[in-house]
């Protein structure tokens, strides 16, 4: 009997390290024992292979380095974000906060935390496709005290069904009446061509393990000038933002992770998006009651969220597991919780599109015969389920 072949289809959870990360975090574990804070020759090494890891991530965004913030990855970022600019010292009492309802829970929690410590929070309600309205962040911006400034937090590209939202505009209606916008763009830097000066935001989160790079290192990018209290207290690293050793290993594997991606990211978006359509039109051909939820809005490339009727999601991802191929039924960060996915209720479906509704989201190392693996699986698994739901009925 052979053994099963394995099929990762769950990038938007964490993307697998290549060879050559691997390889660079494994030499600078050896090879870089150094503190970067310490003036000898080991510092001076790792202090190197920090500022190398900066400017990567600074080229990948169209930053500077000086403005990169290096964080332990995605939630330590969005949370500095947040409670850093509420918390920055300013005359004129508590800044209010706009959110949307589809955000990660870690810009979602952070601001109920706060709005339960007396700052004013608004969050967001999103259209059918998971977009927000430009309009509506006006109008919420226009209800809040204009002094002192507001925040205004959008996710660049939403993790569960890829919709990629107005950011440029909201940015240029928020900046004419004076808010701050940061953006988690966890699921868009490596995916999509990301500049911040283009996007015009003042801060945006990115998450190293979705491109490539180790768990556990992201980045805060802070518009130079803009205040903001650091979370984490001690030493003077990262200009005195964000205090802690640094983990140089996983930051050389960041930097690697940077430029893979920014080299090949013109060639994998079209090859991505064109395997995407071929996995939808696929399952949509090939099995009745399905449909793509957010396929009406811009997406990134590499993300596609299905519903399946008279199906639960989770049922299909346990039996796509059986048959090799990884798949979620939304945020790893809320796997094994009861609720049902905050995103797509955010997006009004009804509850049992909700329950239904499978991600599958691919990446650099996704073959055209992966693709046509999970094509031939899902059909005949669906199939298999529908009975089994009608036989207990």
């Amino acid at each position: 009997m052979g053994s099963i072949v394995r099929i990762y289809l769950d990038y938007n959870a964490t993307a697998p390290v290549s060879a050559e990360v691997a390889d660079a975090v494994s030499a600078a574990l050896k090879d870089c024992p150094g503190n970067a804070s310490s003036i000898h020759a080991f510092g001076q090494r790792a202090k190197a292979v920090v500022d190398d890891a900066r400017s990567a991530v600074a080229r990948l965004i169209g930053a500077e380095p000086s403005e990169i913030v290096f964080t332990s990855g995605g939630t330590e970022a969005d949370n500095l974000a947040l409670r850093g600019f509420a918390e920055a010292p300013r005359d004129g009492g508590k800044p209010a906060l706009i959110v949307t309802a589809i955000e990660h829970e870690a810009v979602l929690n952070a601001a109920r935390l706060l709005g339960r410590l007396g700052w004013p929070v608004t969050i967001l309600p999103v259209s059918a496709e998971g977009a927000v309205s430009v309009d509506a962040v006006a109008a919420a911006i226009d209800r809040v005290p204009s002094r002192p400034a507001p925040l205004v937090s959008v996710m660049l590209a939403n993790n569960e069904v890829g919709t990629l939202q107005p950011l440029a505009e909201i940015a240029a209606l928020a900046r004419e009446r004076g808010a701050a916008v940061h953006t988690d763009a966890v699921q868009a830097v490596g995916r999509v061509p990301v500049d911040v000066g283009s996007l015009g935001v003042d801060m945006l989160t990115l998450a190293g393990h979705k491109f490539g790079a180790p768990k556990g290192v992201g980045a805060l990018w802070v518009r130079r000038g803009l205040p903001l209290q650091a979370q984490s207290i001690g030493g003077k690293q990262e200009r005195g933002r964000r205090a802690g050793t640094e983990n140089t290993p996983a930051l050389e594997g960041l930097r690697v992770a940077a430029e893979r991606g920014w080299r090949g990211l013109q060639a994998e978006m079209p090859r991505q998006a064109a395997l995407r359509d071929r996995l939808e039109r696929g399952i949509l051909e090939r099995v009745a009651g399905t449909v793509v939820n957010g396929a009406g809005a811009p997406r990134v490339p590499n993300t596609t969220n299905i519903s399946f009727e008279g199906v639960e999601g989770e049922s299909i991802v346990i039996g796509l597991d059986l048959e090799g191929i990884a798949v979620s039924t939304g945020s790893a960060c809320s796997s094994g919780t009861l609720e049902p996915s905050h995103v797509l209720k955010a997006m009004g479906l009804s509850p049992a599109r909700v329950e239904g509704a499978v991600r599958f989201s691919l990446g650099p190392e996704t073959t055209d015969a992966e693709i046509d693996r999970v094509i031939d699986v899902v059909p005949v698994l669906v199939a298999r389920l529908r009975a089994r739901g009608r036989s207990r009925g």
